[in-house]
C-alpha cells in the first residue's frame, strides 16, 4: 500500500467513526425509558411530599381519636349514680324521729319539762296532802316507766336499722367501685357520708332516749327522798 493510499484510509475510518459514535453512546438517564422523562431530583421531591402528606393525615387521625376519648370521659364524668339510698336513710331517720316525738308523759320538750318537775316532782308537790303526794308519786312512776319503755322502743329501732345501713354500706361501695366517672364516685361517696349521718342520728337518738330514762329514774328517786323527808316531818309534827 502506498503512503497516499494510506492516509485515505485513514481519513475514511475517522469520518465512520465520528458519524457512528454519536448512534452508540448511552442515553441521559432522564431519556432512557422509551421517551418517559425520568428525574431523580423531582421524583426524590414527590416522595418526601407523599411522606409528609401521610404524615399529616395520621396525626389529624390521632387528634380526632384524642378528641373522641376526650368526649367519651367528659360523658363519663357526668354519667349519674345508677343506685340510690337516700329515700331509704331518709324513712330510717324519719321513723326514729317519730318514735322520739311519741315519748310517754314527759316529752322532748323545755316547757313540757319544766311544768312536769313544777308540778310532781319538787316544791309544793313535796308538802301536799296524802293523796296529793300518792298521786304524784304514781305520776313519777309512770314517767320513769313511760321513759325506760320509749328507750326500748328506740334502741330495737335502732338496731333494726343495722341491717338496712350494712345492705346501702354494701351497696354504695359496689357502685362506688364501679363507676365510671366523676360524678358517679362523688355521688357515691356523698351516699356513704349520709349513711353516716343516718348512723349518728340513730347513736343520737338512743343516747337521748336512755339518758331521758335515766334521769326520770334519778328525779323520781330524789323526789321520793324529799317526799319522805317531809311526810317524817309532818308525822313528827302530829
Amino acid at each position: 500500500m502506498t503512503r497516499s493510499s494510506f492516509r485515505r484510509a485513514v481519513t475514511v475510518s475517522a469520518l465512520l467513526a465520528a458519524t457512528i459514535a454519536p448512534a452508540l453512546a448511552p442515553a441521559p438517564v432522564w431519556a432512557q425509558f422509551g421517551g418517559i422523562v425520568y428525574d431523580p431530583t423531582n421524583y426524590a421531591q414527590n416522595v418526601l411530599t407523599a411522606a409528609r402528606s401521610l404524615q399529616q393525615i395520621n396525626n389529624q387521625i390521632q387528634q380526632i381519636q384524642q378528641q373522641a376519648t376526650s368526649l367519651i370521659n367528659q360523658a363519663r364524668n357526668l354519667a349519674s349514680l345508677p343506685f340510690s339510698s337516700l329515700q331509704q336513710l331518709q324513712q330510717q331517720v324519719q321513723r326514729t324521729q317519730q318514735l322520739l316525738s311519741q315519748a310517754q308523759h314527759i316529752a322532748y320538750d323545755v316547757q313540757n319539762i319544766q311544768q312536769a318537775f313544777t308540778g310532781r316532782y319538787k316544791g309544793a308537790a313535796m308538802n301536799g296532802s296524802n293523796a296529793e303526794m300518792v298521786a304524784n308519786a304514781n305520776a313519777r312512776w309512770e314517767d320513769s316507766v313511760g321513759a325506760f319503755e320509749d328507750a326500748l322502743k328506740v334502741q330495737a329501732d335502732v338496731v333494726g336499722n343495722i341491717d338496712g345501713a350494712r345492705t346501702s354500706m354494701s351497696n354504695l361501695v359496689t357502685a362506688s367501685q364501679s363507676a365510671t366517672g366523676a360524678l358517679q364516685a362523688a355521688q357515691a361517696g356523698n351516699q356513704l357520708l349520709a349513711l353516716q349521718s343516718q348512723q349518728l342520728a340513730d347513736m343520737s337518738a338512743m343516747i337521748a332516749a336512755q339518758g331521758r330514762a335515766q334521769a326520770l329514774a334519778a328525779a323520781r328517786q330524789t323526789a321520793e327522798e324529799a317526799e319522805g323527808r317531809a311526810r317524817f316531818r309532818r308525822f313528827m309534827g302530829n
